[in-house]
C-alpha cells in the first residue's frame, strides 16, 4: 500500500508542475470522486496511460477542493485509453500522508475502483476508453 500512495502523490505531483496547455484534439473528463471523507485539503487527480500508470511522469492532472461525500475534478486529455488514480491531500503537503506501517492516512482510489492488493492496482484493471465526446467516471477513495 505505501508502494501505491508514494507513486501516486509522486504521480500528481509531478504533473502539477509539468503540465502545460491541453493537448490539441483534447476532450473533458469529468471524474466523480466518491467517500470523500470531509472537507479537509484538496482532492488530487491524475489521467495516466499504461506507460505512465503510477509513476512521475503521469502528465494530466487536476485538483479541487475536498467536498465531504463527492468532489469532482476536471481534466482536459486526449481520447484514447486511461486509467486514473486519485487521494484526498488532506493537509495540502502535496503528499500522501502514511501511518509507521507505511499506509495511507487519507484516501486513495484508482478508476474503475480497482482493487489494491499489497499494492497499486494492474493498469488493466484501473483503464477505461474515453471516447471523442470525453466523458464521466466515478471512483471511490478508500481510507486505511
Amino acid at each position: 500500500m505505501a508502494r501505491a500512495a508514494r507513486h501516486l502523490a509522486r504521480a500528481c505531483l509531478y504533473g502539477a508542475v509539468t503540465l502545460a496547455a491541453a493537448p490539441a484534439g483534447a476532450v473533458t473528463l469529468e471524474v466523480v470522486v466518491a467517500n470523500v471523507r470531509n472537507d479537509k485539503g484538496t482532492v488530487r487527480v491524475a489521467a495516466c496511460t499504461q506507460r505512465t500508470f503510477t509513476k512521475e511522469t503521469c502528465e494530466h492532472v487536476g485538483a479541487a477542493k475536498a467536498k465531504p461525500g463527492e468532489t469532482v475534478v476536471k481534466l482536459e486529455l486526449p481520447p484514447g485509453v486511461w486509467a486514473v488514480q486519485a487521494y484526498q491531500d488532506e493537509n495540502d503537503n502535496g503528499k500522501i500522508d502514511k501511518n509507521f506501517l507505511g499506509l495511507p492516512t487519507e484516501g486513495i482510489g484508482f478508476s474503475n475502483d480497482a482493487p489494491m492488493r499489497m499494492g497499486p492496482p494492474s493498469f488493466r484493471d484501473a483503464a477505461f476508453q474515453l471516447g471523442p465526446g470525453g466523458g464521466r467516471i466515478r471512483l471511490s477513495l478508500r481510507y486505511f
